[in-house]
C-alpha cells in the first residue's frame, strides 16, 4: 500500500465536498438547505453536519487528540460557519494526512473499544465511504428538490485529474 495513493484518494473526498458545496449547496435558499427529510440525518445541512462531525471525530482519534462531541446541526444556520468548520476539519485532516507513510498503514491506530483491532489502511477507506455515502444521501436530496446534479462517482474524478 501506498501513502500517496491515501493522499489522492483523500483529495478525491475534499473535491467532491467541496463541488457538493459550491455548486449546489450555495444556490439554495435556507428553506431547501434546512428542509427536513424523512431519512439518514435529514436536511441538507444535517447531512453535511455529520459529514464533518464524523471526518473530525476519526481524524481527532488519528491526530491522539481528545474526540469532540458530535456536532449538532441546530448550532449552524449560518453557512459561513459550517463552511469555516468544515475548511477547519479539511486542513487538521490535510495536515495528518501530509505525514502519512506506507509503514504506519498496517498499524492500528486505537488500542481500545470496537475500533482496537481496525488498521489505519481501513480507517482511511471507510472515512471516504462514509462520505460517499452521505454526498450520495445529499445528490438525492437535491434532486427531489428539483435541482439537476452530477455524478460523484471516483473515476470521473480520477479523469479529470490524470
Amino acid at each position: 500500500m501506498d501513502a500517496n495513493a491515501f493522499r489522492h484518494y483523500y483529495d478525491y473526498h475534499f473535491t467532491e465536498n467541496r463541488k457538493i458545496w459550491d455548486s449546489y449547496v450555495t444556490a439554495l435558499s435556507d428553506e431547501q438547505f434546512t428542509q427536513i427529510v424523512d431519512y439518514s440525518f435529514g436536511s441538507v445541512r444535517n447531512q453535511i453536519v455529520h459529514l464533518i462531525s464524523v471526518d473530525d471525530t476519526w481524524f481527532s482519534g488519528l491526530r491522539g487528540v481528545a474526540i469532540p462531541d458530535p456536532l449538532n446541526p441546530d448550532n449552524f444556520n449560518d453557512r459561513k460557519d459550517i463552511r469555516e468548520t468544515w475548511d477547519r476539519v479539511e486542513q487538521n485532516m490535510r495536515g495528518y494526512l501530509a505525514n502519512l507513510r506506507a509503514n504506519m498503514l498496517f498499524e492500528k491506530p486505537f488500542t481500545e473499544g470496537e475500533d482496537k483491532n481496525l488498521t489505519l489502511w481501513q480507517v482511511l477507506l471507510h472515512v471516504v465511504n462514509h462520505g460517499t455515502d452521505h454526498r450520495a444521501q445529499i445528490l438525492r436530496v437535491l434532486f427531489d428538490l428539483g435541482i439537476k446534479t452530477e455524478s460523484q462517482d471516483y473515476i470521473f474524478y480520477v479523469y479529470d485529474n490524470l
